[in-house]
């Protein structure tokens, strides 16, 4: 008699290898899709050679199309290792060993359909089942490669997706509807309907179009509207039913964001003449977006909640006004106001005037956004730690008046909404800085040095120093190294500044297992730190004017607020207590704002 194989943890080797498989085939269809929108698909007209050598010439067309070739070739090396170990070891799990069996012929597909696609000169239909296998392959790793980490949390996962509520078939529908816009989508692409049908909602004026392409291009057009509907409905049900959820809530907001945002940067590569970056970013982004949403269908499937749990969820009564204050806390408003402070004087120190209303707009937009995503997400992940001390325990996680999915799922939204303003309304440059910064204060700071060296506020202080540099980029396009001084004046700012709070707070620092200064080295070393990072910390303002970099108004207002703030770190080095402490803390978030408008007014006298 067969005995049935128990089930055991997930292997790392096969987690890893899906991970990798689902990360290279994502970048396979987002460099496949540059190739088709930058018109690369024929830069080498012959195959698997190009122009019959196996290094490609030194044109951009023919190397965009043979990277494109080079990476299809690792991907099918990751994808058979993966079957390869899933055989070994997994064969008894149905939903990662038959998934991962039906990517081989896939994989072959594909190769023949990149072959015939080269040889017969890019016919459009062509083209979008090209698309259609790749986008088919992607969501059968992920659904290996979720399965693999749910399981390996809990061994006892059953082996099969059920869609039995109405929030689990809503997500299955989010997800079939992706797919048939991505196709649809590029056929439209690749078959010049592009362009067949001017205004909107009609085509060239006519409800019914009189010319195939327009028919073509009104039911790709009826099919993302039918989809936008479905996902406003989609994201309400998942905040309503999904509020314990953390994975599936903060993949559902995400494949929600990610919809609107490729609307957006759609309607935007339209409107400003097709700019390279945005081509790119809307591939990528239509690739994400089927990613989420596939991710999403797989943790509902997995999870396969029945009807009666998601409503004993939705029935749970919400204070709608407490709600928009607790969205706001979780934002750490105090924080934000200081940082766009330090944004905008970027912008007006760089570029040596006031910015337009519209450009001033989304650079404060776009860096609010950052900077409250990021201070969700830290919220969210220091919601243990929170409740330790008297300064954060009343925060929204911490206090139990929102859940950790519904902290993360909103911190995550506002930082993918952050980076495609400042990407669709100011410039690369400055999205990529903020995008710097939110990982740098999440994975660096948060999730790393926090609580794991004495040394986190000096390190972690970089993330805090990046949005002037975020102003300056969005003014100017560039960076300069007068863009950094004012990097490193918040840099040396930000130890002496939380230094001071952490005196005061050092025993709940110490209950709550935080390694800062005072818990570590005591309290006379934190207070003499404070002294010499202060004097550091002023005569590098100082050097500004003699650099050139400043006029005479700030170099007076450096003198003036410097020496206040010096006189200030004094008394906590020499005379000490709690109440000299907090002065030197709050007197610090004063001098940073009327330094940086000090920098302003300079700038523009």
């Amino acid at each position: 008699m067969t005995q049935t194989k128990p089930s055991s943890p997930t292997s790392d080797r096969l987690r890893h290898l899906a991970l990798a498989a689902v990360i290279i085939t994502y970048l396979l269809i987002v460099v496949g899709g540059i190739v088709r929108v930058t018109g690369s698909g024929l830069g080498c007209p012959d195959w698997p050679t190009c122009f019959g050598r196996f290094v490609p010439p030194e044109r951009i067309d023919s190397i965009i199309e043979y990277s494109h070739r080079a990476i299809a070739g690792v991907t099918a090396l990751v994808v058979v290792a993966t079957f390869f170990v899933a055989r070994q070891r997994h064969r008894d799990v149905k939903l990662i060993y038959t998934p991962l069996a039906w990517t081989l012929p896939i994989l072959a597909l594909q190769a023949l359909l990149g072959a015939i696609v080269v040889w017969t000169e890019l016919p459009a239909w062509l083209v979008a089942i090209h698309l259609m296998t790749a986008l088919v392959l992607l969501g059968l790793l992920i659904t290996v490669a979720v399965t693999a980490f749910v399981r390996h949390r809990n061994p006892a996962q059953p082996d099969r997706l059920s869609f039995q509520s109405p929030f689990a078939r809503m997500a299955l529908g989010a997800a079939i509807g992706v797919f048939v816009v991505l196709v649809s989508g590029a056929f439209v692409a690749v078959s010049d309907a592009t362009y067949a049908c001017s205004g909107w909602p009609l085509c060239n004026g006519e409800l019914i179009p009189s010319h195939p392409l327009g028919w073509i291009h009104m039911l790709h057009r009826l099919a993302a509207g039918l989809l936008t509907f479905h996902m406003i409905f989609f994201l309400r049900r998942a905040w309503r039913s999904q509020r314990n959820q953390r994975a599936i809530l903060s993949a559902a907001t995400l494949t929600v964001v990610f919809y609107f945002a490729q609307v957006l940067v759609g309607a935007l590569k339209v409107s400003t003449s097709f700019p390279i970056y945005l081509l790119g970013l809307h591939v990528a982004t239509a690739a994400a977006v089927w990613a989420l949403a596939v991710v999403t269908a797989v943790l509902v499937g997995l999870a396969a909640r029945s009807p009666e749990a998601e409503a004993e969820g939705a029935a749970q009564p919400v204070d709608k006004k407490q709600r928009g204050k607790d969205l706001l806390q979780l934002t750490k408003p105090i924080i934000v106001a200081l940082l766009l402070v330090t944004t905008y004087a970027g912008m007006v120190v760089g570029a040596h005037a006031l910015p337009s209303l519209s450009l001033a707009f989304w650079t404060m937009l776009g860096g609010a956004l950052a900077a409250g995503g990021s201070g969700a997400v830290n919220q969210y992940i220091d919601r243990e730690l929170d409740t330790h001390m008297t300064r954060t325990a009343k925060r929204p996680i911490a206090a139990g008046r929102m859940t950790p999915a519904e902290g993360l799922a909103f911190g995550l939204a506002l930082l993918v909404m952050s980076f495609y303003f400042f990407a669709g309304f100011v410039n690369l440059l400055a999205a990529l800085l903020a995008l710097a910064g939110m990982i740098y204060y999440i994975v660096l700071y948060s999730l790393w040095l926090k609580q794991a060296t004495v040394q986190n506020i000096v390190i972690g202080g970089g993330a805090g120093a990046i949005p002037p540099l975020v102003g300056w980029a969005a003014a100017t396009g560039s960076l300069t190294i007068p863009a950094l001084f004012l990097f490193a004046i918040i840099f040396m700012w930000t130890p002496p500044h939380f230094w001071a709070l952490a005196l005061i707070k050092q025993k709940e620092y110490a209950r709550a297992g935080v390694p800062m200064l005072p818990v570590v080295r005591g309290e006379r070393n934190t207070r003499w730190q404070i002294w010499l990072y202060t004097l550091e910390l002023v005569a590098l303002t100082l050097l500004l004017p003699v650099l050139g970099m400043a006029g005479s108004v700030f170099w007076i207002s450096a003198i003036l607020l410097g020496a206040i703030l010096i006189y200030v770190a004094w008394q906590v080095w020499k005379v000490g207590g709690n109440k000299i402490a907090y002065r030197m803390y709050r007197y610090s978030s004063m001098y940073l704002a009327l330094l940086f408008f000090a920098l302003v007014v300079d700038a523009l006298v």
